[in-house]
C-alpha cells in the first residue's frame, strides 16, 4: 500500500509502470497497480507474487544492485510521488 501525494498520481503511474517488468526480470509476477478513483485520492496498491518468500528475499536483495531498479527508485525520489510505502505479505489461494 502506497501512500502518494495527491497531485502526483502520473508520476506515480509512472513509477509503477516502471516495475511492472522489472518484477518480471526478477522473478516475480506483478499483478498491476491500482489508482485512486474514487476514495481516498492518496492511496494506491500494488501486488505481485514470487514462488517463494525465499525468492521474494532474493528479489529484495537484487533491486538493491539493479540499475533499472536504481533508476526506478531515483525517479520516485526525484518527483516525490511517494509519501509512504506499508509492505503486507498475504497467502493466495486459488481454485
Amino acid at each position: 500500500k502506497y501512500q502518494i501525494d495527491r497531485e502526483k498520481i502520473p508520476e506515480f503511474e509512472a513509477y509503477g509502470k516502471m516495475w511492472i517488468p522489472l518484477v518480471k526480470k526478477l522473478g516475480g509476477v506483478h499483478h498491476g497497480y491500482l489508482l485512486p478513483h474514487e476514495g481516498p485520492d492518496y492511496l494506491a496498491y500494488a501486488s505481485f507474487s514470487f514462488p517463494s518468500l525465499a525468492d521474494y528475499e532474493k528479489y529484495r536483495a537484487a533491486i538493491q544492485d539493479d540499475s533499472e531498479c536504481k533508476q526506478a527508485f531515483e525517479y520516485a525520489r526525484e518527483t516525490r510521488c511517494i509519501k509512504k510505502v506499508d509492505r503486507s505479505f498475504f497467502r493466495p489461494v486459488f481454485g
